[in-house]
């Protein structure tokens, strides 16, 4: 699962990690080469095969900084950033939520919402909000722990729901994939996921369905978050060269996510953004 993903809901669990003695932030940080920290298995998102858009993003910022991009892979769970950007082991995450205290957060280079994915040709293709009274006959895919979850508490939507896990070493299970199969298998009806995991799984994987994003849910959890990059604290002078690259290649970078098919949201995530 990509960084952001995993971070949304469980940072608690990642806390435990907490207490790390920093050296000298400003030596720790490769000139030679973009040492990116990353999930293998993280497709779309990330691969060691490099045909996630992290890592098309990942070769566009090494260009720009006229380095090599290297890799330090570990599975998306806990002890993710302990065993990679906080071991100096590598410098930066592509993808992190914004908020989250175990890294210090760039800007952010994302706005994207939780999707409602449905097959294309069925009675739920036009649903755009999980108030819609056709869900209370859906059979119901959510994964655990994820906002989505909540919405569905508040609407009295629990009844017939399939959980799935939020942590999981994609080289041997992928709760995403699994979820897809069961809703192309008809054994549920709806899948609720993030948006960058799922928009790229329909569009270029399964055409058959259809990916919604979720803009209209009042209340909390919210449904739309906003996506950073994410260096070790206090590596300040680090990320404000992250912010700038990120502030010039904008544009390419939201080229990159739309091809790749994740919805693209205006900063307040009420929108599309509007491309150019």
């Amino acid at each position: 699962m990509p960084a952001w993903a995993a971070s949304l809901r469980l940072a608690a669990g990642i806390l435990l990690v907490a207490g790390t003695v920093w050296g000298q932030p400003a030596d720790l940080v490769s000139r030679t080469a973009l040492r990116v920290c990353a999930d293998p298995a993280a497709w779309p998102a990330s691969t060691e095969d490099g045909s996630g858009y992290e890592n098309r993003i990942a070769e566009l910022l090494g260009e720009a900084l006229g380095r090599p991009v290297e890799y330090t892979w570990y599975p998306m769970s806990t002890g993710f950033v302990r065993n990679t950007l906080r071991a100096a082991r590598c410098d930066l995450i592509i993808g992190y939520a914004q908020g989250d205290e175990l890294v210090l957060n760039t800007n952010h280079w994302l706005t994207s919402a939780y999707v409602l994915v449905t097959r294309r040709d069925g009675p739920f293709a036009d649903v755009t909000d999980l108030s819609d009274p056709r869900l209370a006959e859906a059979r119901i895919g959510v994964v655990a722990g994820t906002p989505p979850a909540d919405h569905l508490a508040r609407h009295g939507l629990l009844d017939d729901v399939r959980s799935y896990e939020l942590f999981a070493d994609r080289r041997y299970d992928s709760p995403p994939d699994r979820m897809i199969a069961d809703l192309e298998a008809g054994e549920i009806d709806v899948a609720l996921m993030w948006g960058p995991i799922a928009g790229p799984m329909v569009k270029q994987r399964h055409p058959d369905l259809v990916a919604t994003p979720l803009l209209r849910e009042p209340g909390f959890p919210r449904l739309t978050y906003r996506i950073t990059m994410g260096v070790r604290p206090g590596e300040d002078a680090w990320k404000r060269e992250i912010n700038s690259l990120l502030r010039r290649h904008q544009d390419e970078i939201d080229a990159i996510l739309r091809d790749a098919g994740v919805p693209v949201l205006d900063d307040m995530g009420t929108a599309p953004k509007p491309e150019g």
